[in-house]
């Protein structure tokens, strides 16, 4: 039994400090870095680059809308043509970073809500899959586990890419039909340290999640998502890592896993 952690970095901005990336990468293995769109900056993201290197950590490009302001969580009404050239500028800057720094870069995951968008619009999703295909067929796709992650996986196996990852979310609520639940809703966020660790280990050990309604919802996710950005993300990432060790499962790099 093996799965991956991964985690959004390098979302600071200038003078302006977002998450507690220098002690969570050492309870991660992969790091999803912001390309400048909705957050983040030369700087920033060059520093992530190199401290995720130094730390044995996958490195990934996370592109999304050009909206600082909303931090990327508002749909833009972009055309297909804006998307697939904003992604591969965003992707190309990071590239660029990580190989002056001596590394690669190993996956994407789209951002907030350029994920969302491209899991049920094929439109979008075809937009994100033939920029990254023009630019690495090889690169790891980060799509939801589950029926949440159907069209973007559909496309991107129409659009020639070779690896796609199946991604679960360590403190969400999902709902029977395995769709997050609405952050608006009581409970779509889970902050108990040990329960989410013990909901992460099951995720890796059987490959699913107990839904709002107490069923089981398949995910077999290859990767995890933990979240920097909250104040007991420490605790929490290292809770799981903890748990999912003790459980037999080894936490490896995306690349190693697919």
């Amino acid at each position: 039994m093996r799965i991956d952690l991964n985690c959004d970095m390098g979302e600071s901005f200038g003078n302006y400090t977002l998450g507690r990336d220098e002690e969570v990468i050492a309870h991660i293995t992969s790091a999803n870095v912001a390309c400048g769109f909705h957050a983040s900056d030369p700087l920033v993201m060059e520093r992530t680059v190199r401290l995720a290197l130094a730390h044995g950590v996958g490195i990934g490009a996370h592109p999304g809308y050009p909206d600082l302001r909303g931090f990327g969580r508002r749909r833009l009404e972009c055309s297909a043509e804006e998307i697939r050239s904003d992604l591969l500028y965003q992707v190309g800057a990071l590239d660029a970073l990580a190989r002056a720094a001596g590394t690669v870069l190993h996956h994407c995951k789209p951002h907030g809500a350029l994920y969302n968008t491209a899991a049920g619009d094929e439109t979008v999703a075809r937009a994100v899959c033939q920029a990254l295909a023009s630019w690495d067929p090889g690169l790891i796709l980060v799509t939801l586990a589950g029926p949440g992650g159907q069209v973007l996986r559909r496309v991107a196996a129409q659009e020639g890419l070779k690896r796609v990852a199946q991604e679960a979310f360590a403190d969400r609520a999902y709902t029977p039909e395995g769709r997050l639940a609405p952050r608006n809703l009581p409970g779509a966020v889970i902050h108990d340290p040990q329960a989410v660790a013990a909901r992460c280990l099951r995720m890796a050990q059987e490959g699913v999640v107990e839904a709002t309604d107490g069923s089981l919802v398949p995910l077999n996710p290859h990767t995890i998502c933990v979240h920097g950005d909250t104040p007991s993300a420490v605790d929490l990432v290292a809770a799981i890592r903890r748990r999912l060790q003790e459980g037999g499962v080894a936490v490896r790099p995306l690349a190693e896993l697919l």
